[in-house]
């Protein structure tokens, strides 16, 4: 049993680096092992927080990637992680109801939370009876009011919020959380939680985390798998020139904090290999 753990973990050591500006890349054969792996790595972020904080303050976005967090339902996360210091936020939400098959709420709430014992008031979802400006507005205020009392911690360098984990996916065209290519919410520098009424994607209202805030974090995860996405991966952490500076998922870069890609095979197919270093 010793010898087939220590091939394991050795296998998974050949498939993670460290990439020049890029952060640390984590790069698996399937989605069972980057589940596996994605599940290891939040619970010890989970348990170094606690440890120093007495929270963990997370926010997740929506797509697949509740799907791949999947594993922390099960034994021995389910038991081992202290659920009720988790605070869950949302990096970004569609401005749908609750129960609408739309919601990263009702996603995250399926897959994830009703499946764990988090603290129902430690859930914050945003308020979706509003127009997508106020739900903007009405939870950046909520935001703010948890920054006061450092449920959220801050930022050491500006006044934003420092979450212990921000996790997003990333589209094929290169967005992260709802902040989509050349759009104007990009440049937003003073706003925690801005909002967009024409989204690329269906449906077109969302709010979304900015970048500075996303870039306070911590610690920042990006999942990614499939390949149709590996042209964005590339994009997004090879060297590539200033053409593709603007992809959202380029920008994402913390400021302090430590950034990881979480990749199958599939959507790291495109990388420059001599780009990173074991």
């Amino acid at each position: 049993m010793l010898i087939v753990e220590l091939l394991n973990l050795l296998s998974r050591m050949a498939h993670s680096g460290v990439h020049k500006d890029r952060g640390e890349l984590r790069i698996h054969e399937n989605l069972d092992e980057l589940g596996t792996d994605l599940a290891e790595y939040i619970a010890e972020l989970s348990e170094a927080s606690v440890k120093e904080r007495g929270v963990f303050a997370i926010a997740i976005s929506g797509g697949s990637l509740i799907g791949l967090m999947g594993k922390l339902c099960e034994a021995p996360y389910n038991k081992t992680v202290d659920w009720a210091k988790w605070y869950i936020f949302w990096a970004d939400e569609r401005v749908v109801a609750k129960t609408h098959a739309d919601s990263n709420y009702k996603l995250a709430k399926d897959g994830l939370l009703s499946k764990v014992p988090v603290v129902p008031s430690h859930v914050n979802s945003i308020n979706d009876s509003v127009s997508a400006e106020e739900a903007a507005d009405d939870y950046e205020f909520h935001v703010r009011q948890l920054v006061k009392t450092r449920t959220i911690n801050v930022s050491d360098i500006s006044d934003c919020p420092k979450f212990d984990l921000i996790l997003l996916g990333m589209g094929s065209d290169g967005h992260v959380a709802s902040l989509f290519p050349n759009h104007p919410v990009l440049d937003e520098k003073d706003e925690w939680v801005t909002f967009i009424t024409d989204s690329p994607k269906s449906p077109p209202e969302r709010i979304t985390f900015t970048l500075p805030v996303i870039n306070s974090a911590s610690n920042v995860v990006v999942v990614v798998t499939g390949e149709s996405k590996a042209e964005a991966v590339h994009l997004a952490i090879d060297d590539v020139g200033a053409d593709c500076l603007s992809l959202p998922a380029r920008l994402v870069q913390p400021t302090k904090g430590k950034l990881a890609w979480f990749l199958d095979k599939l959507a790291a197919s495109k990388l420059d290999g001599s780009q990173f270093s074991e």
